[in-house]
């Protein structure tokens, strides 16, 4: 990994660690959209609904008009970004899309692409 994010993606970062943070959830996610716009979110485990983080991210850049993604990260314990996360963000934004996977310290892990 590159010692240095670019600004936008280090944006990304920061809130997808806030969102795990404020909530206290497992993970926090953050996605920018084709026009720059962010949109954050936190896993939700609820008896009737489970959404990831990424999932709540894309859900809600879709239900703002986001036609397409230009990056993702996602702050969590994991080792991997999960295979139904990736499929989401492949369904609006097609490939090469990069995923940013950060600790809970915000330090990137690993880059996925879709």
């Amino acid at each position: 990994m590159p010692d240095e994010l670019a600004p936008e993606d280090a944006k990304i970062v920061t809130l997808a660690r806030s969102a795990r943070a404020r909530t206290g959830a497992p993970e926090g996610a953050a996605v920018r959209d084709q026009d720059g716009r962010t949109y954050s979110g936190a896993a939700v485990d609820l008896p009737s609904l489970q959404v990831s983080a990424v999932g709540v991210a894309v859900a809600m850049a879709v239900s703002s008009g986001a036609k397409s993604l230009e990056a993702v990260a996602l702050v969590t314990d994991a080792d991997d970004v999960r295979p139904e996360d990736l499929d989401a963000v492949r369904d609006l934004a097609g490939t090469d899309v990069p995923v940013f996977r950060a600790d809970r310290r915000g330090q990137v892990q690993a880059r996925a692409t879709t």
